[in-house]
């Protein structure tokens, strides 16, 4: 078994305070400083947390390094790719950008929903055998920048549901947008929002019969934190939940190129999901792109607003809206990704990280902790009963300068886990097993 080590000196343990769920004020420091407009703060900003969770992760490390600057510092926490991009997507970007500087080359403003090869690309590349049109693809900079882009679509007057534990993302937009109203502090939720627990006990699945109905559902498979990949059969749950209840899903797949198995990729592979579902996805984790900034969303014609207007075409407004388009640059390098060569490199690059997730998995199984995830997804989901997240957030931090992510800032059913990100060079993932295996013996 582990042993969860307890420091009760504070020369031997750096004290890592929890982060607090605060309600802004608006009162006006008087120190003289800055100029007080007339202009109102928006209340929604008020009921966020302190700071956006993968923030506070950068924060703490920030000071972890300032506290002992020769320590080795090993991030297996936020999901940020490591690995070069492939050269034939790196080779055709540069191309592209090069060209830029000729009269030939030189393109500016592209169709803001995105380059109609690269549409269609994506509709053939992701879609093979499930009936998704080029015209229903939209082309963007990522999906966590969708996600937004969708809460404005959807407007204020929504109920929202979320798997709990859940991408954070989901649940700050809600409440930015207004949807969420005031957080409970004792139960660790936002009021107005419908949270579907996802545990060991019930396969990481929502108890859907007992789940109050919402207007939009939030839903990621695999998902981030816990790793679990929805079966067919669950997800035809969902989709006939959604259709029963008049919901719409958000589907977000920006981890199916994970899956190893026969669960689905996509949610239109699901029948009647055309009339219920969103999906968003991105090349950050299949390609690398998490800086590069490409996604896209696909919105089927048959998704229809309870007045009958078409769903796609409000997307559509929004998106030209409040967007130019993602880079040429980077649509150039999607379209190289999407190439065969590019395919079986991006693909390299996956078998990669689940070779790292597969070394984790075995490393806390050896220690006899209870492991999730890591199969279809680059994260590991391990438990530590009768503990808090930060504060094992923390003892890993201090003992072994290894970056995590607590399981409770994903949402309450994140307590007593931590995520562990598979995303590294093969050296560290080595050396941090062995640090954890040293931690925990």
């Amino acid at each position: 078994m582990y042993k969860f080590l307890v420091c009760t000196s504070l020369s031997s343990f750096a004290v890592v305070s929890q982060p607090r769920i605060v309600q802004a004020s608006l009162r006006v420091q008087k120190d003289g400083v800055g100029h007080c407009t007339k202009v109102p703060r928006n209340v929604n900003m008020e009921r966020l947390q302190n700071h956006y969770l993968f923030y506070e992760i950068s924060r703490r490390k920030l000071e972890h390094i300032e506290k002992y600057p020769n320590a080795k510092v090993i991030s297996l926490g936020i999901g940020d790719t490591t690995e070069p991009l492939p050269e034939i997507i790196a080779s055709s970007m540069a191309k592209y950008a090069q060209a830029l500087s000729t009269p030939e080359g030189y393109r500016g403003y592209g169709p803001e929903q995105g380059n109609k090869e690269l549409r269609k690309a994506i509709a053939d590349s992701f879609y093979q055998d499930v009936p998704v049109k080029e015209t229903e693809v939209f082309v963007t900079d990522g999906s966590q920048c969708d996600i937004s882009r969708l809460q404005l679509l959807l407007g204020s007057n929504v109920t929202v549901a979320v798997q709990d534990p859940t991408f954070p993302a989901y649940i700050d937009s809600s409440v930015i947008i207004g949807q969420a109203g005031d957080f409970k502090d004792e139960a660790g939720k936002c009021g107005n929002i419908e949270y579907m627990k996802c545990s060991a006990q019930n396969n990481f699945f929502p108890d859907l019969e007992n789940t109050s109905r919402a207007d939009i559902i939030f839903f990621c498979s695999p998902n981030n934190p816990t790793g679990h990949a929805a079966t067919w059969k669950q997800l035809k749950k969902l989709v006939d939940f959604a259709r029963d209840n008049g919901s719409i899903i958000i589907f977000d797949s920006a981890y199916a190129s994970y899956v190893m198995d026969d669960c689905p990729r996509s949610i239109f592979e699901i029948p009647g999901a055309r009339e219920v579902a969103i999906e968003v996805s991105s090349f950050s984790k299949f390609a690398g792109f998490t800086g590069v900034r490409l996604g896209w969303t696909v919105v089927p014609d048959e998704l229809l607003f309870s007045n009958g207007f078409p769903v796609i075409n409000d997307f559509d407004r929004i998106v030209c809206t409040c967007f130019n388009g993602a880079s040429n640059i980077a649509q150039a390098g999607g379209l190289a990704c999407l190439s065969s060569e590019g395919l079986k490199a991006a693909e390299s690059l996956v078998h990669h990280y689940m070779d790292n997730a597969k070394m984790l998995v075995e490393t806390f199984t050896s220690l006899g902790l209870e492991v999730y995830g890591g199969t279809n997804a680059p994260y590991v989901w391990v438990r530590f009963p009768g503990t808090k997240s930060w504060d094992v957030f923390s003892e890993i931090l201090e003992k072994t300068h290894i970056i995590t992510v607590p399981g409770s800032g994903f949402g309450p059913g994140g307590e007593e886990y931590i995520r562990f990100s598979a995303y590294g060079n093969r050296k560290c993932i080595l050396e941090a097993s062995q640090r954890m295996k040293t931690l925990f013996s």
